[in-house]
């Protein structure tokens, strides 16, 4: 009598991941913002970008929560109890390491903006704002913060502009006649995209795309607000700049040689 044949079940091998092909680490995002509502919209949409959220609606304990360690990005009303958004900010940029800051804030002046920003803010957005355009701007956002870590090769570690201006990209760090100029982290972005590419012209649009990472039309004044502030940093006269002059009509340019009047 023959014997009966048995058909075991194969298991397919699961596939091997290599390091490079691994699932991308979870974020975890501290909103500190006081509105209810907002604080949920915003939660509800950033775990859809799978990430951990934490709120807290003071800015005091907010810092405490920050401090522990281990938060990726904050989002960060300006005005809050306990401690204002400033504040909270500037607290922030003394602690090691750098961690994006994304500013919510209801008021609409330049002055309350550039605040923020001499203080360390990366970005803002102006309540009310499109869930959108904050999306986007938390991607772009992640993604300059993933370039940053990535090693930069030799050849750009030391960039030398027409004898004044020197950056070095590996440490973040930028010298005008060989004084060295404090820049927000977004500011060296800028120059950096300028410098690399000298006499050309690049729209606001552009710029926000290149530099920011997201590109929405009404929301051009976020450049002018940065260029107005890195020119009052490295530029001698703002009537007659030596660096980035403005094109009419078209935008700005990182000037070289051939674009010196």
């Amino acid at each position: 009598m023959p014997t009966p044949t048995t058909h075991a079940k194969v298991h397919p091998t699961p596939p091997t991941i290599s390091a490079t092909q691994q699932a991308p680490m979870k974020r975890t995002v501290l909103i500190l913002e006081d509105t209810p509502d907002i604080a949920e919209l915003v939660r509800m949409h950033l775990e859809d970008l799978d990430c951990t959220v934490v709120v807290e609606p003071r800015g005091d304990t907010g810092l405490a929560r920050f401090r522990e360690g281990g938060i990726d990005l904050v989002i960060l009303d300006l005005m809050l109890p306990g401690m204002d958004g400033l504040s909270v900010c500037r607290e922030i940029r003394t602690m090691p390491g750098y961690t994006p800051v994304l500013m919510l804030t209801a008021r609409s002046s330049e002055l309350d903006r550039v605040l923020g920003l001499e203080m360390g803010a990366d970005d803002y957005l102006t309540k009310p704002f499109s869930v959108a355009e904050l999306t986007a701007r938390v991607k772009a956002l992640f993604r300059r913060v993933d370039a940053m870590s990535q090693p930069v090769k030799a050849v750009d570690n030391n960039i030398v502009v027409r004898d004044q201006l020197r950056l070095d990209p590996s440490k973040r760090r930028a010298w005008v006649a060989d004084a060295e100029v404090e820049l927000t982290a977004r500011e060296f972005d800028l120059l950096l995209h300028f410098a690399s590419h000298p006499g050309q012209v690049f729209s606001r649009l552009q710029l926000l795309d290149a530099v920011w990472g997201y590109n929405h039309e009404g929301y051009e004044h976020t450049v002018n607000t940065h260029i107005n502030r890195l020119r009052g940093k490295i530029e001698q006269d703002l009537n007659h700049p030596r660096f980035i002059e403005t094109v009419w009509g078209v935008g700005y340019r990182f000037k070289d040689n051939e674009t010196q009047p």
